[in-house]
């Protein structure tokens, strides 16, 4: 279910993030696809979804912070 461009990306991360933040997502969410595909790999008792999707924002804050409403750059 990795997403092959950010148009396929969920209204919740297109609809706020800037788009390379939108790319940053997306290459993190696909990276944990392939990476957890095995339950063995993930913590506790959740799906590889899951897992992909906070992998996902971990990538994206790593980068960017939000101020107020809007996603932006860190300094």
């Amino acid at each position: 279910m990795p997403y092959r461009t950010n148009q396929e990306l969920p209204d919740s991360v297109k609809d706020h993030l800037p788009s390379h933040a939108q790319d940053i997502y997306r290459e993190a969410f696909y990276s944990a696809w392939e990476e957890y595909q095995n339950p063995s790999k993930r913590r506790g008792s959740e799906s590889l979804e899951e897992v992909a999707h906070k992998v996902a924002w971990a990538a994206v804050k790593q980068k960017y912070e939000k101020v107020g409403e809007q996603w932006q750059p860190k300094s």
